[in-house]
């Protein structure tokens, strides 16, 4: 087909007596086009009814001449238009449609889905199909005649419709995204001290008020462990707390392993422990005993001592200078912890037996070599002779009546008449 070039067209317009294959009887004034915007054109000498009605021999000379005048056009479409306007005495545009599917489920189809998704909570396809069958088939509902035998696939393509959405809307969780912070694995220290296993403890909110939390770190080898308070975990809280956390412990940190809190897992924590050099990862899911020492030891160890009351974060610093005064020395030097063997049967199964009791201290020194792992500047003779000051039972001693001191000035006091 032909398209009009509105600006072309006039010089398209064949005048009288100016082409010679016209005989002198097609030389007559030219038809009036019928509609301007028409996409179809013929020339107006052939739209001419002496033109249209002539001999073959005129009309085939007549169909070259036009098919000399514009190459787009072949014999063939020429032809063909000329005898549509001997059918139809004119030649209208011909509107571009578009095929379509027809469409089988009406707007009442999509609003009935919609009222069957609300009122079962937006069920999963398969379970939606059986419904809207059972509601057709075995209940004799008319209306879903048609949804009785929709297929899985388009009723998804349903729920995605302008008048679905407008008559039904489902809310989402948002979806967690990935972080790539720390390595998703169970670290492997292989004997050596310095990987250490990091969570921690909120001691409640007290009313109208926050909670301090409690951060607990211990070496997965020796179990050497540094407990500290911090009125908040928030980066900026956190970051002091860590590096004080991580200079207390005898030997260098090579690893830094905890769960998937934003507390640990952010960018703040993540380029204090690359610039110290400290490997960061992070538990697994499905997998509770990747972190299950610390775990253990926030039961065993500050849940035993503090208790499950809640506490002011106006008392932080007070439970720090009690962590670091007494509390963990008390941990590291006095305090005996049950050592693992790993003994592996028959089978190939690893099983883990308790039958050292020793403290984090006595562990440290039984490794081979082991100065090799401490700080610069510090010797296993230092380290023995801070355990050696008091007996185990003393430090104890000392610790408790520490611990009650502070609980006096963490006690809240009594308001009202009564006081």
């Amino acid at each position: 087909m032909m398209r009009i070039d509105h600006q072309r067209a006039p010089s398209r317009e064949t005048e009288p007596g100016s082409n010679r294959s016209f005989s002198k009887s097609q030389r007559g004034d030219p038809v009036p086009r019928r509609n301007a915007r028409a996409d179809l054109w013929l020339d107006r000498a052939v739209a001419a009814p002496a033109a249209v009605r002539t001999a073959r021999p005129e009309s085939t000379r007549i169909i070259a001449a036009l098919c000399g005048e514009d190459d787009r056009l072949s014999r063939a479409q020429v032809t063909r238009l000329i005898g549509r306007y001997r059918s139809e005495q004119e030649l209208q545009p011909l509107a571009y449609r578009r095929h379509r599917f027809p469409q089988r489920y009406t707007r009442a189809d999509i609003e009935l889905l919609a009222a069957v998704d609300e009122a079962h909570e937006t069920l999963s396809g398969p379970a939606t199909r059986r419904i809207l069958e059972r509601e057709y088939g075995e209940y004799g509902k008319r209306e879903f005649e048609r949804l009785a035998s929709l297929s899985v696939s388009h009723l998804y393509n349903l729920r995605q419709q302008p008048r679905y959405r407008e008559r039904r809307l489902h809310y989402i969780k948002t979806r967690p995204t990935a972080v790539a912070i720390g390595e998703r694995r169970r670290p492997d220290p292989q004997g050596q001290p310095g990987y250490l296993r990091v969570d921690t403890v909120h001691q409640g909110d007290p009313p109208g008020g926050k909670g301090v939390f409690h951060i607990d770190a211990v070496d997965e080898v020796t179990q050497w462990q540094i407990v500290s308070a911090s009125a908040r975990i928030s980066e900026a809280w956190l970051e002091p707390v860590l590096e004080a956390m991580l200079r207390q412990f005898p030997f260098r940190i090579l690893g830094f392993h905890s769960d998937n809190g934003s507390e640990f897992i952010n960018r703040m924590v993540a380029g204090m422990l690359q610039r110290l050099l400290i490997e960061q990862t992070k538990s697994r899911p499905r997998q509770s005993n990747d972190n299950g020492l610390v775990e253990t030891k926030n039961g065993a160890v500050i849940r035993k001592h503090l208790g499950y009351g809640s506490i002011d974060t106006a008392h932080a610093e007070r439970l720090q200078q009690f962590y670091s005064a007494h509390f963990n020395p008390y941990l590291n030097y006095h305090r005996p912890c049950a050592q693992p063997d790993v003994e592996i049967d028959e089978k190939g199964r690893q099983q883990r037996v308790y039958r050292r009791y020793q403290t984090p201290l006595e562990t440290l020194l039984a490794l081979p070599q082991a100065q090799q792992y401490l700080r610069s500047g510090l010797t296993l003779a230092v380290l023995q002779r801070i355990a050696g000051i008091r007996s185990d039972t003393e430090a104890a001693q000392r610790m408790q009546q520490a611990k009650r001191k502070l609980f006096e000035q963490l006690r809240p006091s009594a308001r009202g008449p009564w006081k």
